[in-house]
């Protein structure tokens, strides 16, 4: 890592923690499909191991791991938007930390209607 005169090039600002998130939810959702692969594959090979799994699904604690999952994802693709605007427009760079702030309030919004929306079904409401 290089050192400028006030520490590392690195200092915690927004865009570092933009890439460190969306790093961080790609491998996220990338693991989740892995094991989504797996255990769907198990239907073919033992129809009881396969409902088993399944059932392990359907627990409060899944609906709020569901709920993360969803979270990932939004960011990723919010962020996503926002990396190919700064990339491909040609003020992009320019204003790249008020898009970050955009992609997070809207993360924050459609998440927060998930999230209710979601858990008041898998927890039993309607």
């Amino acid at each position: 890592m290089s050192k400028t005169s006030s520490g590392t090039l690195y200092r915690g600002h927004e865009g570092m923690w933009s890439w460190v998130g969306h790093r961080v939810t790609g491998v996220a959702i990338f693991l989740y499909l892995l094991v989504h692969v797996l255990d769907t594959a198990m239907v073919r090979v033992d129809a009881n191991a396969y409902n088993a799994i399944i059932s392990t699904y359907q627990t409060p604690w899944m609906a709020f791991g569901e709920v993360g999952l969803v979270a990932a994802i939004l960011f990723h693709a919010f962020n996503g938007v926002r990396l190919i605007l700064v990339d491909f427009w040609k003020q992009g760079t320019k204003y790249q930390r008020q898009m970050l702030w955009g992609v997070l309030i809207v993360w924050v919004i459609v998440l927060a209607a998930f999230t209710i929306r979601h858990l008041s079904i898998a927890l039993g409401g309607h």
